[in-house]
């Protein structure tokens, strides 16, 4: 009888074909996830002018989809540490892709509100969960790269938004670039055969067999024999309670990751409701308002790529506050008169250090947590920071509400990124030796790099 450590085998596998499945279904998703998220920046500018709306109405109804991932991010993250992945994955990509369909065929403000509502829902669920199940799946000295490869999804579906919307709505009107919103579920059967559950997950449920066979696809060299003993080091673990982000010296670490989730998500959904219209009412045209949205996720995707690998390369809490500082330098140089090509340079940086600063804070607190947990504290990270996601369109449209001068728009954008930086400062603060023996006794898991270094 051998006993099979299930995470030092994951730890120290290489890169190879499995991985890939992995990485190239849970980036799809998240791909669909951002296009379905960016889509009301979009489309704001047309709505405003259909429905008659100020800026403060507008600004309001593009938070209904934010207050729907609010509720969605802590109900799906805490749910899939006790249902699994997989099925909290499948559930929220049916909602957010059911939904965003459905609302293009809505006539009022209220059905629009009531159907971005229900599509958040999914579309904050399914974030933690794809998150953790990268996550679990990483070879540990790649970890934060494919994570944050994963999730620069996120900003190749915000560019597709912005790309078809400057295609689709001349010449189809608004409502065709939420038909495409429909495509994840036609896809959910080739989901549901190729992504796997969370191994830890399947040796919990004792369906060993599926979870053997998981595991010889991770490291080929581990061949499945009748009486190996899966080893997922919870066997000890309090389960996936909230209380037990607050245990063990983690208190102020999850309160400062919650501060820095709100001010980061402030950021980032207040220039994806508000940039599009802000640069329109700088004098651009609408079509190269929608670039500027496209250059911002595109410099997302690069940030969140090259942040990885910084992170993997140095430490990812200095590369987070680093990004954090940069991201309220480049904002508050955004609302100063430049040439275009700076313009687009300035763009580009702020959505590498805004947006791609979110994914590295989805890979900094999915190392922090164990696996038993970590799902829920990704989601309640992700919640709690909802809140700003939800301020920050609001904000805009207050912002613009009251007529002040142009560059003290971004400047207002800018602060938090400031406060962010500061947050981060006291993740993880230094563990008494006390506190780590108890943690380990309790957990029975090997800390990651990133908390044990600190």
């Amino acid at each position: 009888m051998r006993k099979i450590d299930i995470h030092n085998l994951i730890d120290n596998a290489k890169f190879n074909r499995f991985h890939w499945t992995v990485l190239f279904w849970c980036s799809l998703i998240i791909i669909f996830d951002g296009y379905d998220l960016v889509i009301y920046g979009v489309v704001l500018p047309l709505l405003m002018e259909k429905w008659n709306l100020s800026p403060l109405e507008a600004g309001t109804l593009g938070s209904y989809a934010l207050f729907g991932m609010m509720f969605g991010a802590l109900i799906f993250g805490t749910l899939s540490d006790r249902i699994g992945r997989k099925k909290a994955i499948i559930m929220c990509v049916s909602i957010f892709s059911g939904f965003t369909f459905i609302n293009g065929f809505v006539e009022t403000p209220l059905q629009f509100g009531i159907c971005r509502f229900i599509a958040g829902l999914g579309i904050g669920g399914v974030m933690p969960n794809v998150v953790a199940l990268m996550t679990e799946y990483s070879p540990k000295k790649i970890r934060s790269t494919l994570v944050t490869l994963m999730f620069s999804g996120y900003s190749v579906g915000g560019m597709l938004s912005a790309g078809l919307g400057i295609f689709l709505i001349p010449n189809f009107g608004w409502q065709s670039v939420f038909y495409v919103g429909l495509l994840p579920i036609l896809l959910l059967p080739l989901i549901i055969k190729f992504l796997p559950d969370s191994v830890g997950f399947l040796a919990k449920q004792k369906r060993t067999e599926e979870a053997k066979k998981i595991l010889s696809l991770i490291e080929p060299t581990y061949l499945p024999a009748a009486g190996d003993v899966l080893d997922s080091g919870e066997a000890k673990a309090a389960g996936a309670s909230v209380s037990q982000l607050f245990k063990h010296n983690r208190t102020t670490s999850t309160i400062m990751f919650w501060i820095a989730f709100f001010t980061c998500l402030l950021m980032v959904y207040g220039l994806n409701s508000w940039l599009p219209k802000l640069m329109n009412k700088a004098g651009y045209e609408l079509g190269s308002s929608l670039t500027f949205l496209l250059v911002l996720n595109f410099g997302a995707m690069i940030g969140a790529i090259g942040g990885g690998w910084l992170g993997d390369k140095f430490n990812l809490k200095t590369v987070l506050i680093s990004f954090f500082a940069v991201a309220a330098i480049s904002l508050s140089l955004l609302g100063f008169k430049n040439s275009t090509l700076v313009l687009y340079i300035l763009i580009a940086i702020a959505g590498a250090t805004t947006i791609g600063t979110q994914i590295l804070c989805y890979a900094y607190v999915a190392q922090f947590y164990p696996i038993n947990i970590r799902s829920s504290g990704i989601g309640w990270a992700s919640g709690v920071g909802r809140t700003g996601a939800i301020l920050g369109p609001i904000l805009g449209g207050a912002l613009l509400s009251l007529g002040l001068p142009f560059e003290l728009n971004f400047v207002a954008f800018a602060v938090p990124g400031a406060i962010g930086a500061l947050a981060v400062c006291f993740i993880n603060v230094k563990h008494s030796h006390d506190s780590k023996v108890a943690f380990q006794k309790e957990e029975s898991i090997q800390l990651d790099p990133i908390v044990a270094d600190e």
